[in-house]
């Protein structure tokens, strides 16, 4: 994860507005997207949420606040957990998460391969 200074002035300007900013947590407002954003880094993994009221965030929202929150090289998973650990509290909220020290900054990925070429586009069906 980004530094917490770091986040902070990225955040400062009109769309961003830092609610709390405690021990553990940064909790925010994205005022154009009309969301709640908390951050936090505790019990081994740095987490984000993001909660709209009215609509799941999209993957291009997710990127976005990914972008905003870790670096470039970092990787971050959504996790789908066993059924039986599902929680879901608000109904529109979605979660990004990192470890912060079992894989000391590098979580293993499946090879790119297993989604696809890189650099190659297809066309999209449309019927």
């Amino acid at each position: 994860m980004r530094d917490i200074n770091e986040i902070i002035c990225l955040l400062d300007n009109k769309r961003f507005e830092i609610k709390e900013n405690g021990f553990d947590g940064m909790f925010i407002i994205d005022r154009l997207k009309a969301r709640t954003l908390i951050i936090s880094w505790g019990d081994g993994w740095e987490h984000f949420s993001v909660n709209d009221r009215k609509a799941t965030p999209s993957w291009e929202d997710m990127c976005e606040y990914k972008e905003l929150f870790w670096k470039d090289d970092e990787c971050v998973v959504q996790f789908h957990p066993p059924k039986s650990e599902y929680v879901n509290n608000l109904e529109h909220c979605l979660h990004l998460w990192k470890p912060i020290e079992k894989y000391s900054g590098t979580m293993p990925i499946p090879n790119s391969l297993l989604v696809g070429i890189k650099g190659i586009k297809f066309k999209e069906n449309k019927q």
